[in-house]
């Protein structure tokens, strides 16, 4: 099927791919780069996580697509099409985005480098006497860890690593005949630095290692003459699960996992290669991998492969006071302005709710909070979820702490968060060798939900302490994403909690919370029968509005019923960071829906469902984006806010989002964006102005 035909295709669905609005949101991402007043390091640092993005899109959804392809089972996208023609539209979708990147790369940063204080060389642009010392760096290290891999008729095709950057050399023996090539392969060790650095006068010089290696590896070929010699870097199929994969089916899944444990590696999904590469190697790879030009990617010698190697300039410590400084902290509005008054949090929350909004606020807060429990003789018991923790984890340190005096400590792991599955899995077992009740996930669900809770015994009666949020207990994280978190010792939340607990832990189906949504259980419909509300009110003449802020908008059945709100008059506000399925503004279809994505210094992680109610309104928070992992294969949580002072602040979130023209770009019905821009107003820039919250900004605030 024709390109331009799929693309009408495409754009005739009343849905959006997940994909290819994955692709957009890396867009936004990239144009982060292209900022002039952003510093050359904050500039980089952006390329550098667009690189880490498309490398994971490609092992997970990419992968995925492929079990489809490899196995002959049938899928539909979004976009209504099947998965070959899709293939194609995808590839296609990438390869531009990836001719973006090295344009960003070359024209917009390169040239800004020597003005920067450092440069990015080439081996002949080295001096003699760095090339000397190169030459002595590559004998002495890079050398003795080079494990040439030759492929021929007496030697099977070696397996070769995901993600880093391999040589492939084509050879023959001296005074062979032309035919009689072979092809070796040599893998270039993650574990050696990305740059050879070298201190110039003025300029700190990085040198790609692969250029050292290059320009030695004849010393790998003794009396063998080179015919080629070629650097390429390969992605493979990544480990997926059922919860990630939202369009694979349990037995399908399954029959992979059988099929799979033949292979001792995934298969290929993507080639990076130098321009210019040999064709009689690349037909092997091919052949080999079953891949074809939509696979490969082109990278000429002024770009670079692998742009994830740029973490290693942007962290270096002779740039680092050049790094745009973020604010710091302020307290929360509900804390007590008097330090002495601050100093004990279990008093402070007997007295009002707190909410944080990181990492405006700090998380210090929470982490006080578990830190005096942890070494409180009057605190029975900790029961905390765990997504993804700090390296250096305080929050581990606590629950250790803890369980060394007595404390019952339960505490849910989850092992299958992505990519942080290593860590959880080492703290856990740290955790139950110090006598911590762990649990390793729920059957098939991920716990993906937020949730703290600390029973304290305080005279005759029990007080429990709760912490309820959006993002990751990771003290880490808390400074670059931004998230909400309630603090609270209400008792209807302390019992939703408890009830919610049990569910997880154990073998207990409470019949309703009173303040919370969770997910398997009923968080779709309960979301449904909200916006059908809304759509009644419109549909009746009573004021209506709907605003949601989440990281992904997925969920077909969701989507479903927001156009049929907007068709009834509601209008729709929508804060999506990332992924959005839904198309809005089309014609007797989505009229009164508007997208906007906020991507800047903070990565928006909040998720903040708002329905209107006829001026009464309902404003939760949670864990969970309306996508369908997370109604369906995740143990999630909304928390309804229902403190006025504290509802309004939430409300002030999603008002402050709408109003930003600093950070935003507005979804067109095509799926496409536009930057926000600010005209004749002033500045609006979220990620500054949250520092400024007063009591009497939030005072009155209306979204409709």
């Amino acid at each position: 099927m024709a390109l331009d035909r799929v693309s009408s295709l495409v754009q005739k669905s009343n849905l959006i791919s997940r994909d290819l609005s994955w692709l957009q949101f890396n867009y936004r991402v990239l144009d982060q780069a292209l900022h002039t007043d952003r510093v050359i390091f904050d500039r980089l640092k952006f390329l550098a996580i667009t690189a880490s993005n498309l490398d994971e899109f490609f092992m997970i959804r990419v992968g995925s697509l492929y079990n489809y392809i490899d196995y002959g089972r049938e899928r539909i996208d979004y976009s209504g099409l099947r998965e070959i023609p899709f293939r194609k539209k995808l590839l296609s979708e990438c390869q531009q985005f990836v001719s973006k990147q090295h344009e960003t790369f070359k024209e917009h940063l390169k040239p800004l480098f020597h003005e920067n204080g450092f440069q990015l060389i080439k081996y002949d642009e080295m001096t003699e006497g760095e090339k000397s010392k190169a030459d002595s760096f590559f004998d002495k290290i890079v050398f003795p860890m080079l494990t040439p891999m030759v492929y021929d008729t007496y030697h099977t095709f070696p397996i070769l690593m995901n993600k880093i950057q391999i040589f492939s050399v084509v050879t023959r023996t001296v005074g062979d005949k032309k035919e009689n090539k072979k092809l070796s392969f040599i893998q270039i060790p993650s574990n050696i630095q990305r740059f050879y650095e070298i201190e110039r006068e003025d300029d700190m010089i990085f040198l790609p290692v692969e250029e050292i290696v290059r320009a030695n590896i004849y010393k790998l070929f003794r009396n063998i003459e080179i015919l080629a010699i070629n650097l390429f870097r390969i992605t493979r199929n990544g480990d997926f699960t059922l919860e990630e994969s939202d369009d694979i089916d349990a037995n399908f899944l399954e029959e992979m996992r059988k099929k799979l444990k033949t292979r001792r590696t995934g298969r290929v999904v993507r080639l990076e290669v130098e321009k210019g590469y040999d064709k009689w190697m690349m037909k092997v790879l091919c052949d080999r991998w079953e891949i074809d030009k939509e696979n490969i990617f082109k990278v000429d010698e002024d770009s670079l492969i692998d742009y994830t190697g740029l973490w290693q300039i942007v962290k270096h410590s002779d740039f680092k006071s050049q790094l745009p400084h973020l604010g710091s902290p302020v307290p929360p509005l509900a804390f007590p302005e008097h330090k002495s008054d601050a100093d004990n949090i279990f008093e402070i929350l007997k007295s009002r709710d707190i909410l944080l909004h990181h990492p405006y606020n700090s998380i210090e807060p929470v982490l006080d909070m578990l830190e005096k429990a942890a070494e409180d003789p009057k605190v029975l018991s900790i029961k905390l979820t765990i997504y993804r923790l700090a390296e250096d984890s305080r929050i581990t340190n606590a629950l250790l702490k803890a369980a060394e005096n007595g404390i019952h400590v339960s505490v849910l792991f989850e092992v299958k968060a992505r990519f942080d599955e290593e860590n959880n899995m080492r703290e856990a077992k740290r955790l139950q060798k110090a006598g911590c009740f762990v649990i390793y996930g729920v059957s098939r669900y991920k716990t993906h939900t937020k949730l703290l809770m600390i029973v304290r015994k305080e005279g005759e009666k029990v007080t429990r302490y709760l912490h309820l949020a959006s993002g990751n207990y990771n003290e880490d994280t808390a400074r670059l994403y931004t998230d909400i978190g309630l603090m609270t010792t209400d008792e209807d939340y302390a019992q939703d909690i408890s009830e919610f607990f049990n569910v997880i832990t154990g073998h207990s189906y409470p019949p309703e919370y009173k303040r919370l949504i969770t997910a398997p259980k009923d968080m779709r419909d309960r979301l449904i029968d909200l916006i059908r509300n809304e759509a009644e009110n419109a549909k009746n003449g009573l004021p209506s509005g709907i605003c949601i802020k989440v990281n992904s908008l997925e969920d077909n059945e969701s989507i479903a019923e927001l156009y049929k709100a907007s068709q009834a008059g509601v209008p729709i506000k929508l804060i999506v960071r990332g992924i959005c399925c839904l198309r809005p503004g089309r014609k007797d279809l989505s009229e009164n829906i508007e997208v906007r994505s906020i991507v800047g210094d903070y990565l928006e992680h909040s998720r903040i469902y708002y329905f209107h109610n006829n001026n009464n309104p309902k404003v939760y928070g949670g864990s969970a984006d309306m996508m369908v992992r997370s109604f369906e294969r995740r143990l999630e949580s909304l928390f309804l806010l229902v403190d006025d002072t504290l509802k309004r602040q939430v409300m002030n979130i999603l008002r402050y989002n709408l109003k930003d023209n600093s950070n935003s770009f507005i979804m067109n019905e095509d799926g496409s964006y536009t930057a926000s821009t600010q005209g004749e107003a002033d500045e609006f820039n979220i990620h500054k102005e949250f520092y400024r919250i007063t009591p009497e900004i939030i005072e009155s605030v209306s979204l409709f």
